[in-house]
């Protein structure tokens, strides 16, 4: 079984555990993610890999504590044991040399932009960063994106670090230089994900996102995360996680995700049958 090597509490709600897994860690490419049960009586959650380390055989997850599974999650220590972790999972974020390419990460997403900056970095790239979140205490990975970036800028909600703002205002300010942008990458809130595009699409700059849908098997089979791309059904978990921007329904996603809001706070004292019976 998968064991907790080591736990670190980056924010108020914000959990990074890096998790023994060899055989994930291996085959593990940058913009993957897996799926865990984090006890053998919990649901199944889809998260990011943040990063991976193949020599060492670790992934590292960093997740928010949102919902009664990421509680449970949450509740692990150092040397326990994970139930099940199953990846990875979904397409590899593409990599050539782009150019100049502004990644741009919000909330838990910029953790997860991590693998896909150091990738874009050792391809050639040009890599702006951008990351954002409601406060100072809830900007996470700056050090180790920053080391990774030819720039780095933060902005937070209420001006407590960085530009007081949005990304999408310095994803604006960097178009309105003049500087040329070859591609974009934008990770986290559908609606942060949704505004960046809207600002990319009238000039045709490329915009790919990562769509944290609601997954159950992610295996393409049960449907559940299914997305509209460019009028089309697709499915997250073995076509995405990562789409053009420009193409997605973020009204239609936007929907589905509220859809079980209020279930969720039902599920603290809920137990999957399912697994409990398997």
């Amino acid at each position: 079984m998968p064991k907790i090597l080591s736990k670190e509490k980056l924010s108020e709600n914000i959990s990074k555990i890096v998790v023994e897994a060899p055989h994930v860690a291996k085959a593990t490419k940058p913009g993957q993610f897996i799926v865990v049960v984090p006890t053998e009586n919990a649901e199944r959650i889809p998260l990011t890999i943040a990063d991976f380390d193949k020599k060492q055989g670790t992934i590292t997850i960093i997740f928010q504590i949102v919902g009664a599974t990421t509680r449970i999650l949450n509740s692990l220590k150092e040397g326990d044991n994970i139930a099940h972790i199953l990846g990875p999972l979904g397409v590899p974020s593409h990599m050539e040399k782009f150019g100049t390419v502004v990644v741009i990460g919000g909330g838990v997403g910029i953790a997860e932009i991590y693998p896909v900056v150091k990738s874009l970095k050792e391809t050639g790239n040009e890599v702006i960063t951008i990351i954002g979140a409601r406060c100072k205490e809830l900007l996470i990975y700056e050090s180790e994106l920053r080391t990774q970036s030819a720039e780095l800028k933060t902005t937070t909600d209420d001006g407590s670090s960085g530009r007081k703002g949005f990304v999408s205002d310095e994803l604006k300010d960097i178009i309105n230089s003049g500087k040329k942008i070859d591609r974009v990458i934008v990770v986290g809130p559908v609606p942060m994900m949704r505004v960046c595009c809207d600002v990319t699409k009238p000039l045709a700059i490329k915009t790919m996102v990562s769509l944290n849908t609601l997954m159950l098997d992610a295996t393409g089979m049960c449907g559940i995360c299914r997305v509209t791309v460019g009028g089309e059904t697709k499915f997250a978990c073995v076509e995405g996680p990562e789409f053009d921007g420009h193409q997605v329904d973020f009204g239609e996603l936007a929907s589905r995700l509220s859809a079980y809001k209020n279930k969720e706070k039902e599920a603290d004292n809920h137990v999957c049958r399912l697994l409990k019976n398997g």
